[in-house]
């Protein structure tokens, strides 16, 4: 069964709303390789671009794809580098526009002590990305897009906030399916009961919501606190999603369908480089899957796969697979370490 049903004659398969940023992380390639140590000690960096909207658009874009955005960037030489760096992949840039008032890109410094202990330090003062406004939302750009993504993180300050509401409206007017995905970050946000306000007004709205327990957890607080996976399922099935998923970290993931069923997946063990960057290359997986018309376990295991592909890299943009790339890694595993080694 397709849950979700997408209008096939619109030129645009996703458009993507939100953070992007600009990451270095310890230098680890064949000419310099920083080991796991305290942020202090790294003396090489590597550059590349982040934020969950803009890695999920590159994620997306390497699966065939195509995929634009709507985004601000800073007048300098840092957003030149976003801008070039989506037109070299493929993702339409029509709608990121620069900055007039001197806000900046976000910058991320991010800190490997082990596979799995792993921190950031954000620059997000006087930030780009947070001043994209309801001028720039285009009414024709949303009804070209099979789907629009909208990352939680958008939802955090105006004018954001209500550029990206009103991208929803301007979806639910033109049948373009929304994609919620939570990506909350605690930078930006004042309290957590604004959290759910806005969250809870795109969950609403939207088709798809993807999200960690926590993030659910942040999103219901003001409806109904300290509901379960299943309660979460039914009650934002109520309202309009087809469907639901919910990560437990390292226990996994579960889809929840408005069909009453659910599936659940593993993550498929890997030596992890970093902590981060596993959702990024799971929702790329998982949509892809989704736009295939896949069953729902097929696109769980092959967003699985491609977060654990991508907690053992050293970026989350740059090393993002294609398809071959996923499917041979799904078949490495599963002769290693046998057939059902990710599916619950």
């Amino acid at each position: 069964m397709k849950y979700l049903e997408f209008d096939e004659q619109r030129p645009m398969d996703i458009i993507l709303l939100g953070r992007v940023a600009i990451d270095f992380n310890p230098a680890y390639n064949d000419q310099v390789k920083e080991d796991f140590k305290p942020l202090k000690k790294v003396h090489m960096f590597e550059k590349f671009v982040g934020g969950s909207p803009a890695n999920i658009a590159v994620g997306v874009t390497r699966h065939g794809l195509k995929a634009g955005f709507i985004g601000k960037v800073s007048d300098d030489q840092f957003g030149e580098y976003v801008v070039d760096y989506f037109n070299e992949q493929g993702i339409d840039t029509s709608h990121i526009t620069k900055c007039t008032n001197g806000e900046k890109l976000g910058l991320t410094f991010t800190e490997m002590l082990s596979p799995t202990e792993s921190s950031i330090l954000m620059y997000r003062n006087c930030i780009a990305d947070l001043q994209l406004s309801v001028e720039d939302i285009d009414e024709d750009y949303i009804k070209s897009a099979k789907a629009i993504l909208i990352s939680g993180t958008a939802l955090a300050q105006s004018p954001s906030r209500e550029a990206a509401i009103k991208a929803v409206m301007l979806a639910k007017r033109n049948n373009t399916r929304v994609i919620f995905d939570i990506d909350y970050r605690a930078y930006n946000w004042k309290n957590d009961d604004e959290i759910s306000i806005y969250y809870s007004i795109v969950a609403k709205e939207a088709d798809l919501i993807m999200g960690s327990r926590e993030e659910f957890d942040l999103t219901e607080k003001l409806i109904r606190p300290g509901m379960t996976d299943e309660e979460s399922a039914a009650y934002w099935q109520g309202c309009n999603a087809r469907l639901l998923v919910i990560k437990h970290g390292m226990k996994g993931s579960t889809a929840y369908t408005c069909d009453g069923q659910k599936f659940s997946i593993k993550p498929f063990p890997v030596n992890a480089r970093k902590g981060f960057g596993g959702g990024d290359g799971y929702g790329s997986g998982f949509l892809y899957g989704l736009y295939q018309g896949w069953d729902v376990i097929d696109c769980l295991e092959f967003g699985s796969a491609e977060a654990s592909m991508m907690v053992r890299s050293n970026n989350c943009s740059d090393d993002l697979p294609g398809p071959d790339a996923v499917r041979a890694f799904i078949k490495e595993e599963k002769e290693k370490y046998g057939e059902m080694i990710a599916r619950v």
